[in-house]
């Protein structure tokens, strides 16, 4: 055996066992992992199927997304008048419809004009009473199917996002208007699910007015009438919703989280947990300009209508702030979250829950690794009785594959769900196909009486591409799986991926260096095949 050829076995032999180490730790307890230095800290990650977890149908009120519509229109409509000096004219939005009263003739004809160069409302009234307006089906459909996009990205951010969210959580859409979320094992307690559904991540800045303890203090102040253009926020205990604090603002925002860039976890000099936010070069402009003339003065922090904290204002502050309340560090990192991931604007509304236990799981992971092995098993004595001691070497060069796939599993912590079992199962089928198709090329060469090793060698070569080509195909379909599919449907493709890899490294270069020992350059009269 020549110097190139150990240093190949060696490496072979290097690999296989780096990723077989890897493979095998999967069976050692979690807590026997944690407490060993030599065993890594995480294998492969289970899914929904295989471990239990959270499984939630949302529906989403697009019936919201269109109110939503409406109400930008009626603002439209309203500079359309004021520019034209209508007055008199009434706005309202109810039941899914534009309603414009006491229009006189010449306003009600500024009015349908104006409606009909929208091109996306059309008139639903009747000439005896108010004009009523209604969105057309072309646009509802649009609005629909915009909200419905927007829930899914937001979801997905706070939700699925792999790095900032719940790893291997799975947000994809369920027919024209739910939401299908899958979350595994104890990655999260359901009531921390639901806070996070829970809560739309409207932020809003607001100059304090006045503030009291109470409501009925503040508004005792201004003898139970409050200004025009104002409201009462209120600042409450998390756990038992006490008022803490009430405070007078403007019903419209100075500033809103729309410029929000980045929002993250930090502590302040008491080691207590504060969100970390930091605005977009436009939105640090705004913040800059009204800290600055506000020094002094308090801005109230408010999320979805909640006042988190309402700090003075000591200096002209930019693009960076803080918001500091009673939280916990989860309840910070889970607030963040939400400012990160974005407002949602359309609400929904949990349509059915289930728990999978864990029990189903095992279940399967155990049939899993017995139809694994029994497939091993009826090939490995397919592969020796048909093909005999070339039969034993692509026995050898399977296990290699398998213990390879399972180890690039582990090390990169992929996602194993029962789709991906079955692509575990099927690349045991499908691994040995391309030894099948390299001993066959082998046999024509030594038919056409060629040496076993000018056989070999032409074998091999001439099975290269044959092979190259059923893998590249078969991993192109994996790729598109991956891109387009949701859930357990990656989760096979990942499996599929990895699989068709290892089979071509195992049957190229394991079983082919099997041969390169024996026969090797030896001159035999006769190759077991």
């Amino acid at each position: 055996m020549n110097r190139a050829l150990r240093v190949r076995i060696g490496a072979i032999a290097a690999a296989v066992l780096l990723f077989g180490f890897y493979a095998v730790a999967n069976f050692v307890p979690a807590e026997r992992r944690a407490e060993s230095p030599l065993l890594p800290d995480h294998g492969l990650r289970l899914g929904l199927d295989l471990q239990g977890g959270i499984h939630w149908v949302l529906g989403v009120k697009l019936e919201v997304a269109i109110e939503h519509e409406l109400e930008f229109l009626r603002g439209s409509l309203a500079e359309r008048l004021a520019d034209e000096g209508a007055t008199g004219i009434e706005l309202d939005v109810e039941d899914g419809r534009l309603i414009a009263a006491g229009a006189g003739a010449a306003d009600a004809k500024l009015v349908r004009d104006w409606a009909d160069d929208s091109g996306v409302l059309r008139f639903a009234g009747d000439d005896a009473g108010p004009l009523s307006f209604a969105l057309t089906d072309a646009w509802q459909q649009e609005v629909r199917t915009r909200g419905m996009g927007q829930v899914l990205e937001v979801l997905r951010r706070r939700i699925g996002d792999p790095i900032r969210g719940i790893p291997d959580s799975v947000v994809t859409q369920q027919g024209d208007d739910r939401v299908l979320v899958q979350i595994p094992g104890g990655q999260i307690d359901r009531a921390r699910a639901r806070e996070l559904l829970r809560v739309t991540g409207f932020l809003e800045f607001k100059l304090v007015l006045d503030a009291a303890q109470t409501e009925e203090l503040l508004v005792g102040k201004y003898a139970g009438e409050l200004p025009k253009d104002t409201e009462i926020a209120f600042e409450r205990d998390k756990e038992t919703r006490r008022v803490l604090g009430a405070y007078l603002v403007r019903d419209t925002p100075d500033l809103t989280g729309d410029y929000l860039q980045d929002a993250r976890v930090g502590f302040d000099r008491q080691q207590r947990a504060i969100v970390q936010f930091q605005f977009n070069p436009a939105g640090g402009k705004i913040f800059q300009d009204l800290t600055g003339e506000h020094i002094g003065d308090r801005v109230a922090i408010v999320l979805d209508d909640q006042v988190y904290s309402a700090p003075a204002i000591r200096s002209r502050i930019s693009t960076r702030g803080e918001i500091t309340g009673r939280f916990t560090p989860q309840e910070a990192a889970d607030l963040a979250v939400v400012l990160r991931a974005g407002s949602l604007a359309v609400p929904v509304e949990i349509e059915e829950e289930r728990t999978v236990g864990p029990a189903l799981g095992a279940d399967s992971i155990q049939r899993g690794v017995r139809a694994s092995i029994l497939g091993l098993v009826l090939i490995l004595f397919f592969c020796v009785g048909y093909y005999r001691m070339s039969g034993l070497y692509a026995g050898v060069a399977l296990l290699a594959n398998l213990l390879l796939l399972v180890g690039v599993m582990s090390m990169f912590e992929a996602t194993l769900t029962l789709p991906g079992l079955a692509g575990v199962v099927l690349t045991v089928g499908m691994a040995v196909d391309a030894n099948v198709i390299i001993f066959e090329r082998i046999r024509e060469e030594l038919h056409a009486g060629k040496t076993p090793r000018a056989a070999v060698g032409t074998g091999f070569q001439k099975a290269f591409w044959t092979i190259m080509d059923a893998n590249i195909t078969t991993l192109i379909t994996a790729l598109v799986l991956f891109e387009y599919g949701t859930g357990p449907i990656k989760g096979f493709a990942v499996t599929l991926s990895i699989g068709v890899v290892t089979s071509v490294l195992a049957a190229l270069v394991i079983t082919r260096s099997m041969f390169m020992v024996y026969p090797g350059t030896r001159h035999i009269e006769a190759l077991s095949i």
